[in-house]
């Protein structure tokens, strides 16, 4: 690392941030850490001002205009804008829950009076068909006793028929009539309660991917402490190990260009001198 210069290695960063998927802000901090010369080179402001204008494009810089006098740098405009805009995704986020949460309440409730109305139609089903149940018997007596019972008992049978304020044909029509209702009634709440139900379900899914996590899940489910911490270990050695990676390439890369110009200029040099 110590055979290139600082202008070579600049150059090397300037290219690996302006090629995209090579290097961002999280390669150039993990190459801070590594050793005290990359860490002067990663915080040179030409680097952070094109991450800024790569990652933040539709931002203006006024409030970096405004600090500018106090010696403040692009890696400091960078953090702002990266945690305003994190802060941003998080409230879009978070209202984003709220909406789906205010709709399986809403759904939840639809199901609850969908399952009372119900109830309430079973039960008056329910009742309906016990006093039809009633009046056929009734209507059944009536004609076993037409024609079974004396004549006086008969008179005293069309004495009580003749009391009554509804004949029993047409309460026992009006009944059927509203038996079929009754199940029609119940059959239309059961297909709008499943309706409801997988739109419930459907809200649930959205909740669940939108709210997933898959560190936060995994550290749930893990077993202690100490496995979080050798898992949290291993995902920092691995972007060290694509910074550190990303880096040898361009400085493969490089050293190559590097030697062809030394050897191009020493073979010039042969040439003048003869």
């Amino acid at each position: 690392m110590s055979v290139l210069p600082d202008e070579l290695w600049r150059r090397i960063l300037e290219i690996g941030i302006q090629t995209s998927n090579l290097l961002n802000y999280k390669d150039l901090c993990c190459l801070s850490i590594t050793c005290r010369r990359l860490c002067r080179l990663s915080n040179e402001d030409p680097l952070w001002s094109a991450l800024v204008s790569s990652d933040f494009p539709q931002s203006k810089d006024s409030s970096f205009s405004s600090s500018s006098s106090s010696n403040s740098s692009f890696k400091t405009l960078y953090k702002i804008k990266f945690d305003r805009d994190r802060a941003r995704k998080l409230a879009a986020h978070r209202r984003a829950v709220f909406r789906i949460e205010s709709q399986i309440a809403e759904h939840s409730r639809k199901l609850q009076e969908i399952h009372h109305q119900t109830a309430e139609e079973r039960e008056k089903l329910k009742a309906t068909a016990a006093e039809l149940s009633s009046l056929i018997k009734v209507r059944q007596a009536s004609v076993a006793l037409n024609v079974w019972q004396p004549e006086v008992v008969r008179g005293k049978q069309k004495q009580v028929v003749e009391q009554c304020v509804v004949p029993v044909e047409s309460r026992t029509n009006a009944l059927e009539m509203e038996l079929r209702l009754c199940k029609q009634q119940i059959a239309g709440f059961d297909k709008t309660y499943r309706d409801e139900k997988r739109r419930l379900d459907a809200a649930k899914e959205q909740l669940a991917s939108i709210e997933y996590h898959p560190l936060r899940d995994f550290n749930l489910t893990s077993s202690g402490v100490d496995e979080c911490g050798i898992k949290r270990k291993k995902l920092k050695k691995c972007i060290n190990c694509k910074a550190l990676i990303s880096l040898f390439v361009l400085y493969r890369k490089f050293s190559l260009v590097f030697r062809l110009k030394i050897r191009s200029i020493l073979s010039f040099w042969a040439t003048s001198t003869l």
